[in-house]
């Protein structure tokens, strides 16, 4: 069995009992592969509907992306809006757009539905504007996401400054749908839900080989051996030697999250008084939000990956001690890192590997909020939805070019964009 990671959320999250590791065959309708927010999602809305399903974890259940993320609710594109999505698929963009935009609601319906414990809190999502154009963008996207009607709202500086505790900012806008939660905490609630429902969750079950078995599939580990007329690979980023084709059509980017020991009363109560998270809108993210134990967070990316595990959290707890002026800023009680899948254009997808055979992946940073939507359309295909049809777009897994030297351009632009991000706030 696979260790948790030393994450904060795996710390604080309630226990979650091991599964069994798959031995012997088995079948079912439904083979859902990996055990984060995209297939647990998956799995519950397709057993929901009926079907018969397995989900197999290679380690443990939030051991990857879903366990080692900030825990932000952000119902809404990285990079991209309503109009550029229209621009981009045509007619396509309007359920793509409707599935993100009630993706923040989602999240916490389900909580709510199913008493998951997970520190959860739907009070919004801020992103404070870094520059003048950074704030007539937040006009723009305001107008975009409230002609869907969204509970979103621009703000200006005052507001910012009241809502953060952060002077600076030019203003900026807040999604209310949006929020914050212990992610590990959801992953688990989401796993029990399932298995309530009828999924066959197995930990420590890793799939060794993919196979046509005539119309079905089938699939290998280590001790047992599963057909299923339909498989979901729910991998993202951390899909390996599966399917290479797969891993080469994206970007894995490392992100480095980190909590402090917990702030004292006096200054907790100056920032973030309401409790919603932050992230900026600098091309070098700047990021902050509190756990239920007043725990700071925050995270970052490392320019060159040599030290980075020291020299990362290092960096961040100074820019943080630096933006939110805390000369005394407690030291770093938790410190970890995630692999995320991001797109050129920043936009999911879905890719039809073979009949039978879908991925979802690449949520670009919107993890929590997209990829529990995106396991919820999932299961419609599971369930005879074809994949055309599905709100996220569709697909064939090619690779990208160049990949294993363009995988490195978010972090050797990182210099670059640090500067154009001082130049711009000035």
């Amino acid at each position: 069995m696979t260790d948790d990671p030393a994450t904060l959320w795996h710390a604080t999250a309630a226990a979650l009992p091991a599964y069994p590791s798959l031995s012997g065959p088995a079948e079912a309708d439904l083979l859902v592969i990996g055990g984060g927010f995209s297939g647990l999602s998956t799995a519950l809305h397709a057993a929901e509907a009926g079907l018969s399903v397995i989900l197999l974890e290679a380690h443990r259940i939030a051991w990857g992306a879903t366990g080692r993320n900030a825990g932000f609710v952000v119902p809404n594109f990285a990079k991209v809006d309503p109009d550029a999505i229209r621009a981009k698929l045509g007619t396509k963009a309007e359920t793509l757009i409707t599935m993100a935009a009630g993706s923040g609601d989602l999240v916490f319906d389900l909580i709510r539905r199913h008493a998951i414990a997970c520190e959860a809190q739907q009070v919004g999502w801020i992103q404070p504007s870094h520059s003048e154009a950074a704030f007539a963008k937040a006009q723009d996207r305001v107008r975009q996401w409230s002609a869907l009607a969204r509970p979103v709202h621009l703000l200006n500086a005052a507001e910012v400054t009241a809502l953060t505790g952060v002077n600076g900012w030019r203003g900026g806008w807040i999604d209310r749908s949006g929020g914050v939660l212990n992610p590990v905490g959801f992953a688990r609630g989401l796993a029990r839900a399932a298995n309530a429902a009828g999924v066959r969750i197995h930990d420590s079950s890793p799939v060794t080989g993919l196979h046509r078995h005539g119309t079905d599939w089938q699939a290998i580990t280590p001790n047992g051996k599963i057909t299923a007329r339909r498989v979901v690979m729910a991998t993202n980023a951390y899909v390996g030697d599966l399917w290479p084709r797969l891993a080469r059509s994206f970007f894995p980017l490392q992100v480095f999250q980190v909590a402090t020991a917990p702030l004292p009363l006096s200054v907790r109560s100056r920032l973030l008084p309401e409790g919603q998270c932050v992230s900026d809108s600098r091309r070098n993210l700047f990021t902050f939000r509190f756990d239920a134990q007043n725990r700071l967070i925050s995270g970052g990316m490392h320019i060159l990956s040599l030290g980075a595990k020291a020299r990362v959290p290092a960096a961040i707890h100074r820019r943080m001690a630096r933006f939110l002026q805390l000369p005394d800023l407690p030291p770093l009680a938790y410190q970890w890192s995630g692999m995320a899948a991001v797109m050129p254009d920043f936009l999911p997808r879905v890719v039809e590997l073979a009949p039978g055979l879908i991925a979802g992946f690449a949520c670009n940073g919107r993890g929590i909020a997209l990829s529990t939507a995106m396991g919820q359309q999932l299961a419609d295909w599971a369930n005879g939805t074809p994949a055309e049809a599905l709100a996220l777009p569709l697909n064939p897994a090619n690779p990208i070019p160049l990949h294993a030297l363009s995988r490195l351009a978010p972090n050797a632009l990182l210099p670059l964009n640090i500067i154009r991000d001082g130049l711009e706030s000035r």
